[in-house]
């Protein structure tokens, strides 16, 4: 009767994990030591990959049509709140230029999503 609450539990576990749904699309984040996890799911990602595509969530969006995205966001919602994940490899220039048409939208509160580093020095 034990092993079958076991199988049962284990059998929840891995429907419930396979069930997650990630946000954005996959990037190579860069680490930092102070980086801690963010628990709070109200916000839009913004992914950088490495050859300086911008998506929205998992939606690519043109660059002419970054504004208007960011627009559309702030005016659904003024309080928005943008996280932007910039794989490790795009230019400095293309986040600088996603973090220009974020604050030209009004929209005021961006962070920067980074991967925690651990004690020994590698990337979780």
């Amino acid at each position: 009767m034990i092993d079958i609450m076991f199988f049962l539990l284990a059998s929840f576990m891995l429907v419930s994990l396979s069930m997650i749904n990630m946000k954005g699309i996959d990037v190579n984040l860069p680490t930092a030591t102070s980086a801690q996890a963010n628990t709070k799911p109200d916000f839009i990602l913004v992914s950088i990959d490495a050859l300086m595509d911008i998506y929205f969530e998992k939606e690519k969006i043109a660059k002419d049509d970054v504004l208007g995205k960011f627009q559309t966001l702030y005016n659904a919602n003024k309080d928005v709140r943008i996280f932007i994940r910039s794989d490790k490899d795009a230019t400095y220039e293309t986040v600088v230029f996603v973090l220009d048409k974020a604050r030209t939208a009004g929209i005021q509160k961006v962070g920067l999503e980074i991967k925690p580093q651990t004690a020994n020095g590698a990337a979780k």
